[in-house]
This record gives structure tokens, C-alpha cells and sequence, in this order.
């Protein structure tokens, strides 16, 4: 074999070793697998001494209630960066009031529906990531009536991302009273049911 044969070989070899990454990456930023591993250590939380569940709640604890794992609520959204950026009182569960910064609005569609939502940075927060916190048509019959929370990690182009609804989540509040918890504002209020991620308990 030649060193053009050679080098040809490796190519090819090199090219359907690149082919098989790709495929076993997970569409769209989805993966289902991790979304459940996630959800058992959360789960795991909820059983010990840092759980929001009172000590009597946690012995008969058997897990937290989901909706079934949807790749459709995992979806394209596009950052548009706020022109200025906009200082809020944002309203909590114990009428105390958390200073939030407004950074920007996601855009995305769901079923055929152009929607969006704010994301914030408390001021006492991180920098790592956008708090998202909304309601939708599933608040106070399947989810928490005060709304859900999406925690998107700041990625570095800053524009582009995938919102996964699987990873909703319901505030302490849902679980304890005794917590104080953001209030999802009016503008991040989205006119469909948005059934995926965390819901009330049975």
C-alpha cells in the first residue's frame, strides 16, 4: 500500500469515526436519558436533611410527579439581548420584593405558536445563568399555581439556545410555605399548556 492509499484509508476511517459522533449526539440539545438522571438526584434531595419537605413528608416521600419526557418541548429560542437593560422589583410568595435585572426576551414556537419570555439575573444571583420563570395553562390544575422556573445556562455566542421544558421546575413553595419564592411576572405569562417538566403532586 502506497502513502496516498495510506492516507486515504485514514481519511475515511477518520470521517465515519466523525459520523458516528454525530449521530449519538443528541438532537437538538435533548437527552432524555439525561433529564432522568437528573430528576432521580433530585428526588435523592428531596429525601435528606436539605429537602424543603417538612421531617414528617420525607419518610413517605416516593419521588416527585413529571409529565413524560417530550423532545417537542424542547425548543430553538433565539436571545435578544435588551436594548437597555432594565432593573425590576420582582414580587415573591412572602411579599418581599427581589431586585432583578431584565436582560433580554427568548423567542421560540411551540405547536405552531410564536411565543416568548423574559429572562432575568437577580442582582444577589449568578452570573452563570438566565432565571425564566413563567405560567401557562397548566398552573394550579397539573403544575404549582404560582408558576414553573427554567434556569438557562449563559452560553458563550449569547443568541442562540435550546429551552427545554422537560426541566421546568416548581419553587420550594409548592412544597413548603414556609419559603419565599419569586412570583412569575405577568409578561412571562405564555397563552398555552405548557405540559412538560415538574408537576403537583398526586
Amino acid at each position: 500500500m502506497n502513502l496516498r492509499s495510506i492516507i486515504t484509508c485514514v481519511a475515511v476511517v477518520s470521517l465515519l469515526i466523525a459520523c458516528e459522533e454525530e449521530d449519538a449526539m443528541p438532537l437538538d440539545g435533548y437527552d432524555e436519558q439525561e433529564l432522568l438522571d437528573a430528576r432521580k438526584t433530585k428526588d435523592e434531595q428531596f429525601r435528606s436533611e436539605d429537602s424543603p419537605l417538612l421531617p414528617q413528608e420525607r419518610d413517605g416521600f416516593k419521588g416527585l410527579s413529571y409529565f413524560e419526557p417530550n423532545e417537542d418541548y424542547a425548543v430553538d429560542a433565539v436571545l435578544t439581548r435588551a436594548v437597555r437593560a432594565d432593573t425590576i422589583s420582582m414580587q415573591t410568595t412572602s411579599s418581599e420584593l427581589r431586585r432583578a435585572v431584565r436582560i433580554g426576551s427568548f423567542a421560540f414556537e411551540i405547536q405552531g405558536n410564536t411565543l416568548s419570555l423574559n429572562a432575568y439575573q437577580f442582582i444577589d444571583g449568578s452570573a452563570d445563568s438566565y432565571f425564566v420563570p413563567f405560567t401557562d395553562k397548566t398552573n394550579g390544575e397539573q403544575t404549582y399555581k404560582a408558576g414553573r422556573y427554567l434556569d438557562v445556562e449563559v452560553l458563550d455566542n449569547d443568541s442562540a439556545y435550546v429551552i427545554d421544558f422537560n426541566a421546568a421546575y416548581q419553587p420550594y413553595c409548592a412544597y413548603n410555605e414556609n419559603f419565599s419564592c419569586p412570583i412569575a411576572p405577568r409578561e412571562n405569562s405564555l397563552a398555552v399548556a405548557i405540559k412538560a417538566g415538574e408537576k403537583k403532586q398526586p
